[in-house]
C-alpha cells in the first residue's frame, strides 16, 4: 500500500488526492490548494468566446500545447442565430491561429470526443468549461468543470489551481436487475445525496457491482455528479476501462487506485438489488421517485440523446423498449433523436437503428447537445410534458419555461414514446 508521512502520522490517499498530487509534483491531501499541470483543456462554443476574451486580456500569445486544447461546437450545433454563428466564427479563427483542435458542428460533445479519441486516459487531469466534464472521470481520471477565466489561464500556462476535494465513497453493491439502467442509478444517487450534498467533493466508486456497468454506462453515472454539486466523479480502472481504451488509446495510461486506509468524508451505499427504474419529476434533478409513482403521466415529447442518453447502447435500449410497447409512436408524441457524437451517429446509421427511428417519424437532429439546454434543436411548446434522457430538468431548461421536463432512462423513454404516457420499461407490452 502506498502511504505518506504527514505531520508525524501515517496517511493514505483517495484517487483524487493521488492524481492531483502527481500533477502538482508534491504530496496533497483534502483541503490543500495547489497549482496542477493539466493534460487536456476543453472549450465549447458556449464557453469558448469568453475564454478567448480572457486569453487576450491576460496577454496570451500562444497555447501551452495546441495538441491538448480542444474546442467542440456542441451547444449551438447548428447555430440558431447570427449571434451564435458569430461565436463559431470567433472560435474557428482562434483555433486556426493557434493550432488548437477544432471539432466543428456535427462532430459531438467535447468530453465524449476526448474519450472516443483516446485522450481521456487513467491518471489524467482534464478541465473543461462545461460542468458535465466530470463525465470523463469514468475513465479513472480527475475531470472537472471550470470557469472561462480558469480555462484561459490553463490554455496559456498548462496549469490550473485546485483545492483538493474531500471524497465521498460510493459503494455499489447487489445484483443489477433487468431494465435497471445507469440513469436509474445516477438519479437514485442524486436523490440520496441531494442537490448540494457533494458540494466541492469528489465521488469515488467502489463495490461488488462495479463490473455490472460498461465504461459508457459509468459515464452516465459520473455525469450526474454535477447535480449533487460534486467537483469530480471517478471510477477505478478495470477490465471495462481497458476494453473501452482498446484501439483508442493515445499516450500513456497511469491507472490510480485508492489506498486501503484512505480517508473519506462519508460513505453512501446503494444496493442495486433493491433499486427500480426512476424518474425525476419537474423541476429538479433530485425530485426523484420510483417510476411506478409517475406511471400514466401524459407525455407529448420524448428526447433521446445528449451526454446522458446519446450513445449507441442508449438508442438500442430505447428502440427495443419502444418495440415491446407497441412498435409505433403514440398519437401526438414527438420523438427527438440526438446522437452524442459522429461516431455514435455513424454506428446507429450503419446498423439500421437510425433508419428505424426515421421511419417512426422521429426528428433526427444534428449531433451534439441538441434540445437539452434549449440553445439548439427542438424546443417544446407551452404545456408540453417532455420525457428526456438528459441530465437537467430545471424550469426553462429546454428553452420554454411553460413546459415540464421529466428525466428517465432510454428504455423508459422508448416505452413511453409508444404509449403516450410515462411507462415502466419492465412491462413487456404496455396497453396504449
Amino acid at each position: 500500500m502506498e502511504i505518506a508521512e504527514r505531520a508525524g502520522h501515517v496517511t493514505a490517499r483517495t484517487i483524487s488526492e493521488k492524481i492531483l498530487s502527481a500533477k502538482a509534483g508534491r504530496e496533497l491531501h483534502a483541503g490543500d490548494v495547489a497549482i496542477c499541470d493539466v493534460d487536456h483543456v476543453l472549450g465549447t462554443d458556449a464557453s469558448g468566446p469568453m475564454a478567448i476574451d480572457y486569453f487576450e486580456k491576460m496577454g496570451g500569445e500562444r497555447l501551452f500545447d495546441p495538441s491538448r486544447v480542444l474546442f467542440a461546437f456542441d451547444h449551438y450545433s447548428p447555430p440558431a442565430s447570427a449571434k451564435t454563428a458569430a461565436f463559431h466564427d470567433r472560435v474557428r479563427a482562434f483555433a486556426e491561429r493557434h493550432g488548437a483542435e477544432l471539432c466543428d458542428v456535427g462532430e459531438g460533445i467535447s468530453f465524449q470526443l476526448l474519450a472516443e479519441r483516446g485522450g481521456a486516459l487513467p491518471g489524467s487531469l482534464v478541465i473543461g468549461a462545461d460542468s458535465h466534464t466530470v463525465t470523463a472521470g469514468a475513465l479513472n481520471l480527475f475531470a472537472t468543470g471550470v470557469g472561462s477565466s480558469d480555462l484561459a489561464a490553463a490554455m496559456i500556462t498548462g496549469q490550473v489551481w485546485v483545492r483538493v476535494p474531500e471524497t465521498i465513497k460510493v459503494m455499489l453493491t447487489g445484483t443489477r436487475t433487468a431494465y435497471l439502467s445507469p440513469k436509474d442509478v445516477a438519479l437514485a444517487l442524486v436523490k440520496a445525496i441531494g442537490p448540494a450534498g457533494a458540494n466541492y467533493q469528489a465521488l469515488e466508486f467502489h463495490g461488488s457491482a462495479l463490473g455490472a456497468f460498461t465504461l459508457e454506462e459509468r459515464m452516465v453515472i459520473c455525469n450526474l455528479a454535477v447535480e449533487m454539486d460534486a467537483k469530480a466523479s471517478i471510477f477505478p480502472s478495470d477490465n471495462a476501462t481497458n476494453a473501452y481504451l482498446t484501439g483508442r488509446k493515445v499516450g500513456l495510461a497511469s491507472p490510480v487506485t485508492a489506498d486501503v486506509r484512505a480517508v473519506y468524508a462519508r460513505e453512501v451505499r446503494l444496493d442495486l438489488s433493491r433499486l427500480s427504474p426512476r424518474v425525476a419529476l419537474p423541476h429538479a434533478p433530485d425530485n426523484v421517485v420510483p417510476i411506478d409513482q409517475a406511471v400514466g403521466t401524459p407525455v407529448h415529447m420524448v428526447f433521446l440523446g445528449t451526454c446522458t442518453g446519446g450513445r449507441v447502447r442508449d438508442f438500442h435500449e430505447a428502440l427495443a423498449a419502444l418495440n415491446r410497447a407497441g412498435g409505433q409512436l403514440a398519437p401526438g408524441v414527438q420523438l427527438v433523436v440526438t446522437p452524442a457524437s459522429r461516431e455514435v451517429a455513424d454506428a446507429i446509421r450503419d446498423d439500421g437503428t437510425l433508419a428505424r427511428f426515421e421511419a417512426l417519424g422521429a426528428t433526427v437532429t444534428t449531433v451534439g447537445c441538441g434540445a437539452c439546454c434549449g440553445t439548439s434543436g427542438v424546443i417544446p411548446g407551452d404545456g408540453m410534458n417532455v420525457l428526456s434522457t438528459a441530465n437537467r430538468n430545471f424550469k426553462a431548461r429546454m428553452g420554454n419555461a411553460n413546459a415540464s421536463i421529466y428525466l428517465a432512462s432510454p428504455a423508459a423513454c422508448g416505452a413511453s414514446a409508444a404509449t403516450g404516457k410515462i411507462t415502466d420499461p419492465r412491462a413487456e407490452r404496455a396497453a396504449r
